[in-house]
C-alpha cells in the first residue's frame, strides 16, 4: 500500500512537472480535411471531415469537435486525432456550444437547433422556421439568433444542467433585422445585425433588451460577415468591426462610444491578445491579404503586414509570443514574432487554410 502510495505521489510530481504544449489544427477549406501542425511543421492531415468552407473546432478537455457546413458534427481525440462520433444535424449548420451534457447546433437549411449529447446521440430538436445563429450558453440558458424572424430565443434547461437536458422556450426578444451572427461576455448577449445600424444587447440576469446605435457611417458591399466571436473585449473596451465601413469602432464596457479608428479596408475579425495588448483586424475585398495591429491602449496602428494571398484566419498562441495568419491563397500558415512585429515563418504542405484552432496539453508529446 505505501509502495503503491509512493508511485502515485511520484506520477502526480512528475505529470505536474509537465509543460504545456500546444497543437495547431487548420481546416483545409477545399479539401475536406484538417491539416495538425506541432513544432512548427505540418505533421499530419485529418481526412474525410466533410465540407471546410466554414469548419469551426472547439475543444473541451479531452474531447475536441468539429461542425462542418454541411451540417455534420464530427467528436474527435485532439491527442490521437481519431476520430469517436459523427451525427448529421441538417444539410447546413453554421455554429454550435459545448455544455456540460450536450452539444447545441444552430442548424440554416431545415431551420431548428439540434440538441446532441456529448457522445453525438440525438436528444432534441426544435423548429424555429428561421436559420439560426449567433449560439451560446449562459448557466442553465441557451441563447440564440434567428437570422429570419428578427429574433433572439432563450431557452432554459428545466434540469439544470444536471441531467440530460429539457429545454424549453423561456424569453424571446425582438430585435434588429437580419441579426447575423452574436458573443457573449459573462452575463451580456451582443448580437449584431446587416440591416439595422446598431447593435442588440441583452442582459441575461435580468431579461431586457437595449439597441445601441453605431456611429460608423456607410455602404460599402460587405464582401464578408464579420464574425462576432472575432470582437474584441480587452478590460476596459469593446472593439467591434463595422459591416460595410473601413472603421474598427471603440466603445467602453457600458457601450458608451470611444471613437472609430479609420483601417485600411472593410474589417472582418478583430482578434484580440491574451495580454490584451494588442488586436489584429482582417480585412475583406481588395484588402484581403493584409492584417493590421493595433494598440488597445492609444487605439493606433502600429503594423500593417500584407501577404502572397487572401487571408481567411487569425489566431494568437497563449504559450509563445506568436500570431498564427491563414494565407488562403497561397496554402501557407505564416507566423508572426509578436516581440519585434517581424514575420518569423512560414509554414507550407496545408491546402487551402482557413480557420486555425489551437489545443493545449501537457499531454501533447
Amino acid at each position: 500500500m505505501r509502495l503503491f502510495l509512493l508511485l502515485h505521489v511520484l506520477v502526480a510530481v512528475l505529470f505536474a512537472g509537465k509543460p504545456l504544449k500546444e497543437k495547431v489544427f487548420v481546416v483545409e477549406r477545399e479539401s475536406q480535411s484538417v491539416a495538425v501542425i506541432q513544432d512548427g511543421l505540418t505533421r499530419r492531415h485529418m481526412k474525410d471531415m466533410h465540407n471546410m468552407n466554414h469548419g469551426i473546432i472547439k475543444f473541451d478537455g479531452k474531447d475536441a469537435y468539429l461542425i462542418s457546413r454541411d451540417g455534420y458534427v464530427v467528436k474527435f481525440d485532439p491527442l490521437s486525432e481519431k476520430k469517436e462520433a459523427e451525427y448529421k444535424t441538417s444539410k447546413s449548420a453554421i455554429g454550435f456550444v459545448i455544455g456540460k451534457n450536450y452539444i447545441a447546433v444552430a442548424n440554416y437549411d431545415d431551420k431548428s437547433v439540434d440538441i446532441l449529447t456529448r457522445d453525438l446521440k440525438p436528444i432534441d430538436k426544435i423548429k424555429t422556421g428561421s436559420k439560426n445563429v449567433g449560439i451560446k450558453i449562459y448557466k442553465d440558458y441557451l441563447i440564440f439568433a434567428q437570422m429570419d424572424n428578427d429574433k433572439v430565443t432563450v431557452l432554459k434547461d428545466e434540469n439544470g444542467g444536471k441531467a440530460t437536458p429539457k429545454f424549453k422556450k423561456f424569453k424571446e426578444f425582438n430585435v434588429g433585422k437580419m441579426p447575423f451572427d452574436a458573443m457573449i461576455e459573462n452575463n451580456t448577449y451582443i448580437v449584431g445585425f446587416f440591416l439595422t445600424k446598431g447593435f442588440g444587447v441583452i442582459d441575461l440576469n435580468k431579461m431586457t433588451y437595449k439597441l445601441i446605435k453605431v456611429t460608423a457611417q456607410g455602404n460599402k458591399p460587405v464582401l464578408k460577415v464579420p464574425h462576432f466571436g472575432f470582437w474584441s473585449l480587452s478590460k476596459d473596451k469593446t472593439f467591434i468591426p463595422a459591416v460595410g465601413d473601413n472603421k474598427v469602432m471603440v466603445y467602453d464596457k457600458k457601450f458608451n462610444f470611444i471613437k472609430n479608428i479609420d483601417m485600411k479596408g472593410l474589417p472582418v475579425f478583430t482578434s484580440l491578445s491574451p495580454d490584451k495588448k494588442y488586436i489584429a483586424v482582417t480585412f475583406s475585398g481588395k484588402d484581403f491579404p493584409s492584417i493590421q495591429i493595433v494598440d488597445t491602449k492609444s487605439l493606433k496602428i502600429i503594423k500593417t503586414f500584407t501577404f502572397p494571398g487572401k487571408v481567411l484566419h487569425v489566431r494568437w498562441s497563449n504559450l509563445d509570443p506568436q500570431l498564427y495568419v491563414s494565407v488562403n491563397d497561397a496554402n501557407q500558415v505564416s507566423v508572426i514574432d509578436t516581440t519585434n512585429w517581424e514575420l518569423e515563418r512560414d509554414i507550407f504542405q496545408v491546402e487551402h487554410p482557413s480557420g486555425i484552432f489551437i489545443y493545449e496539453s501537457k499531454d501533447i508529446r
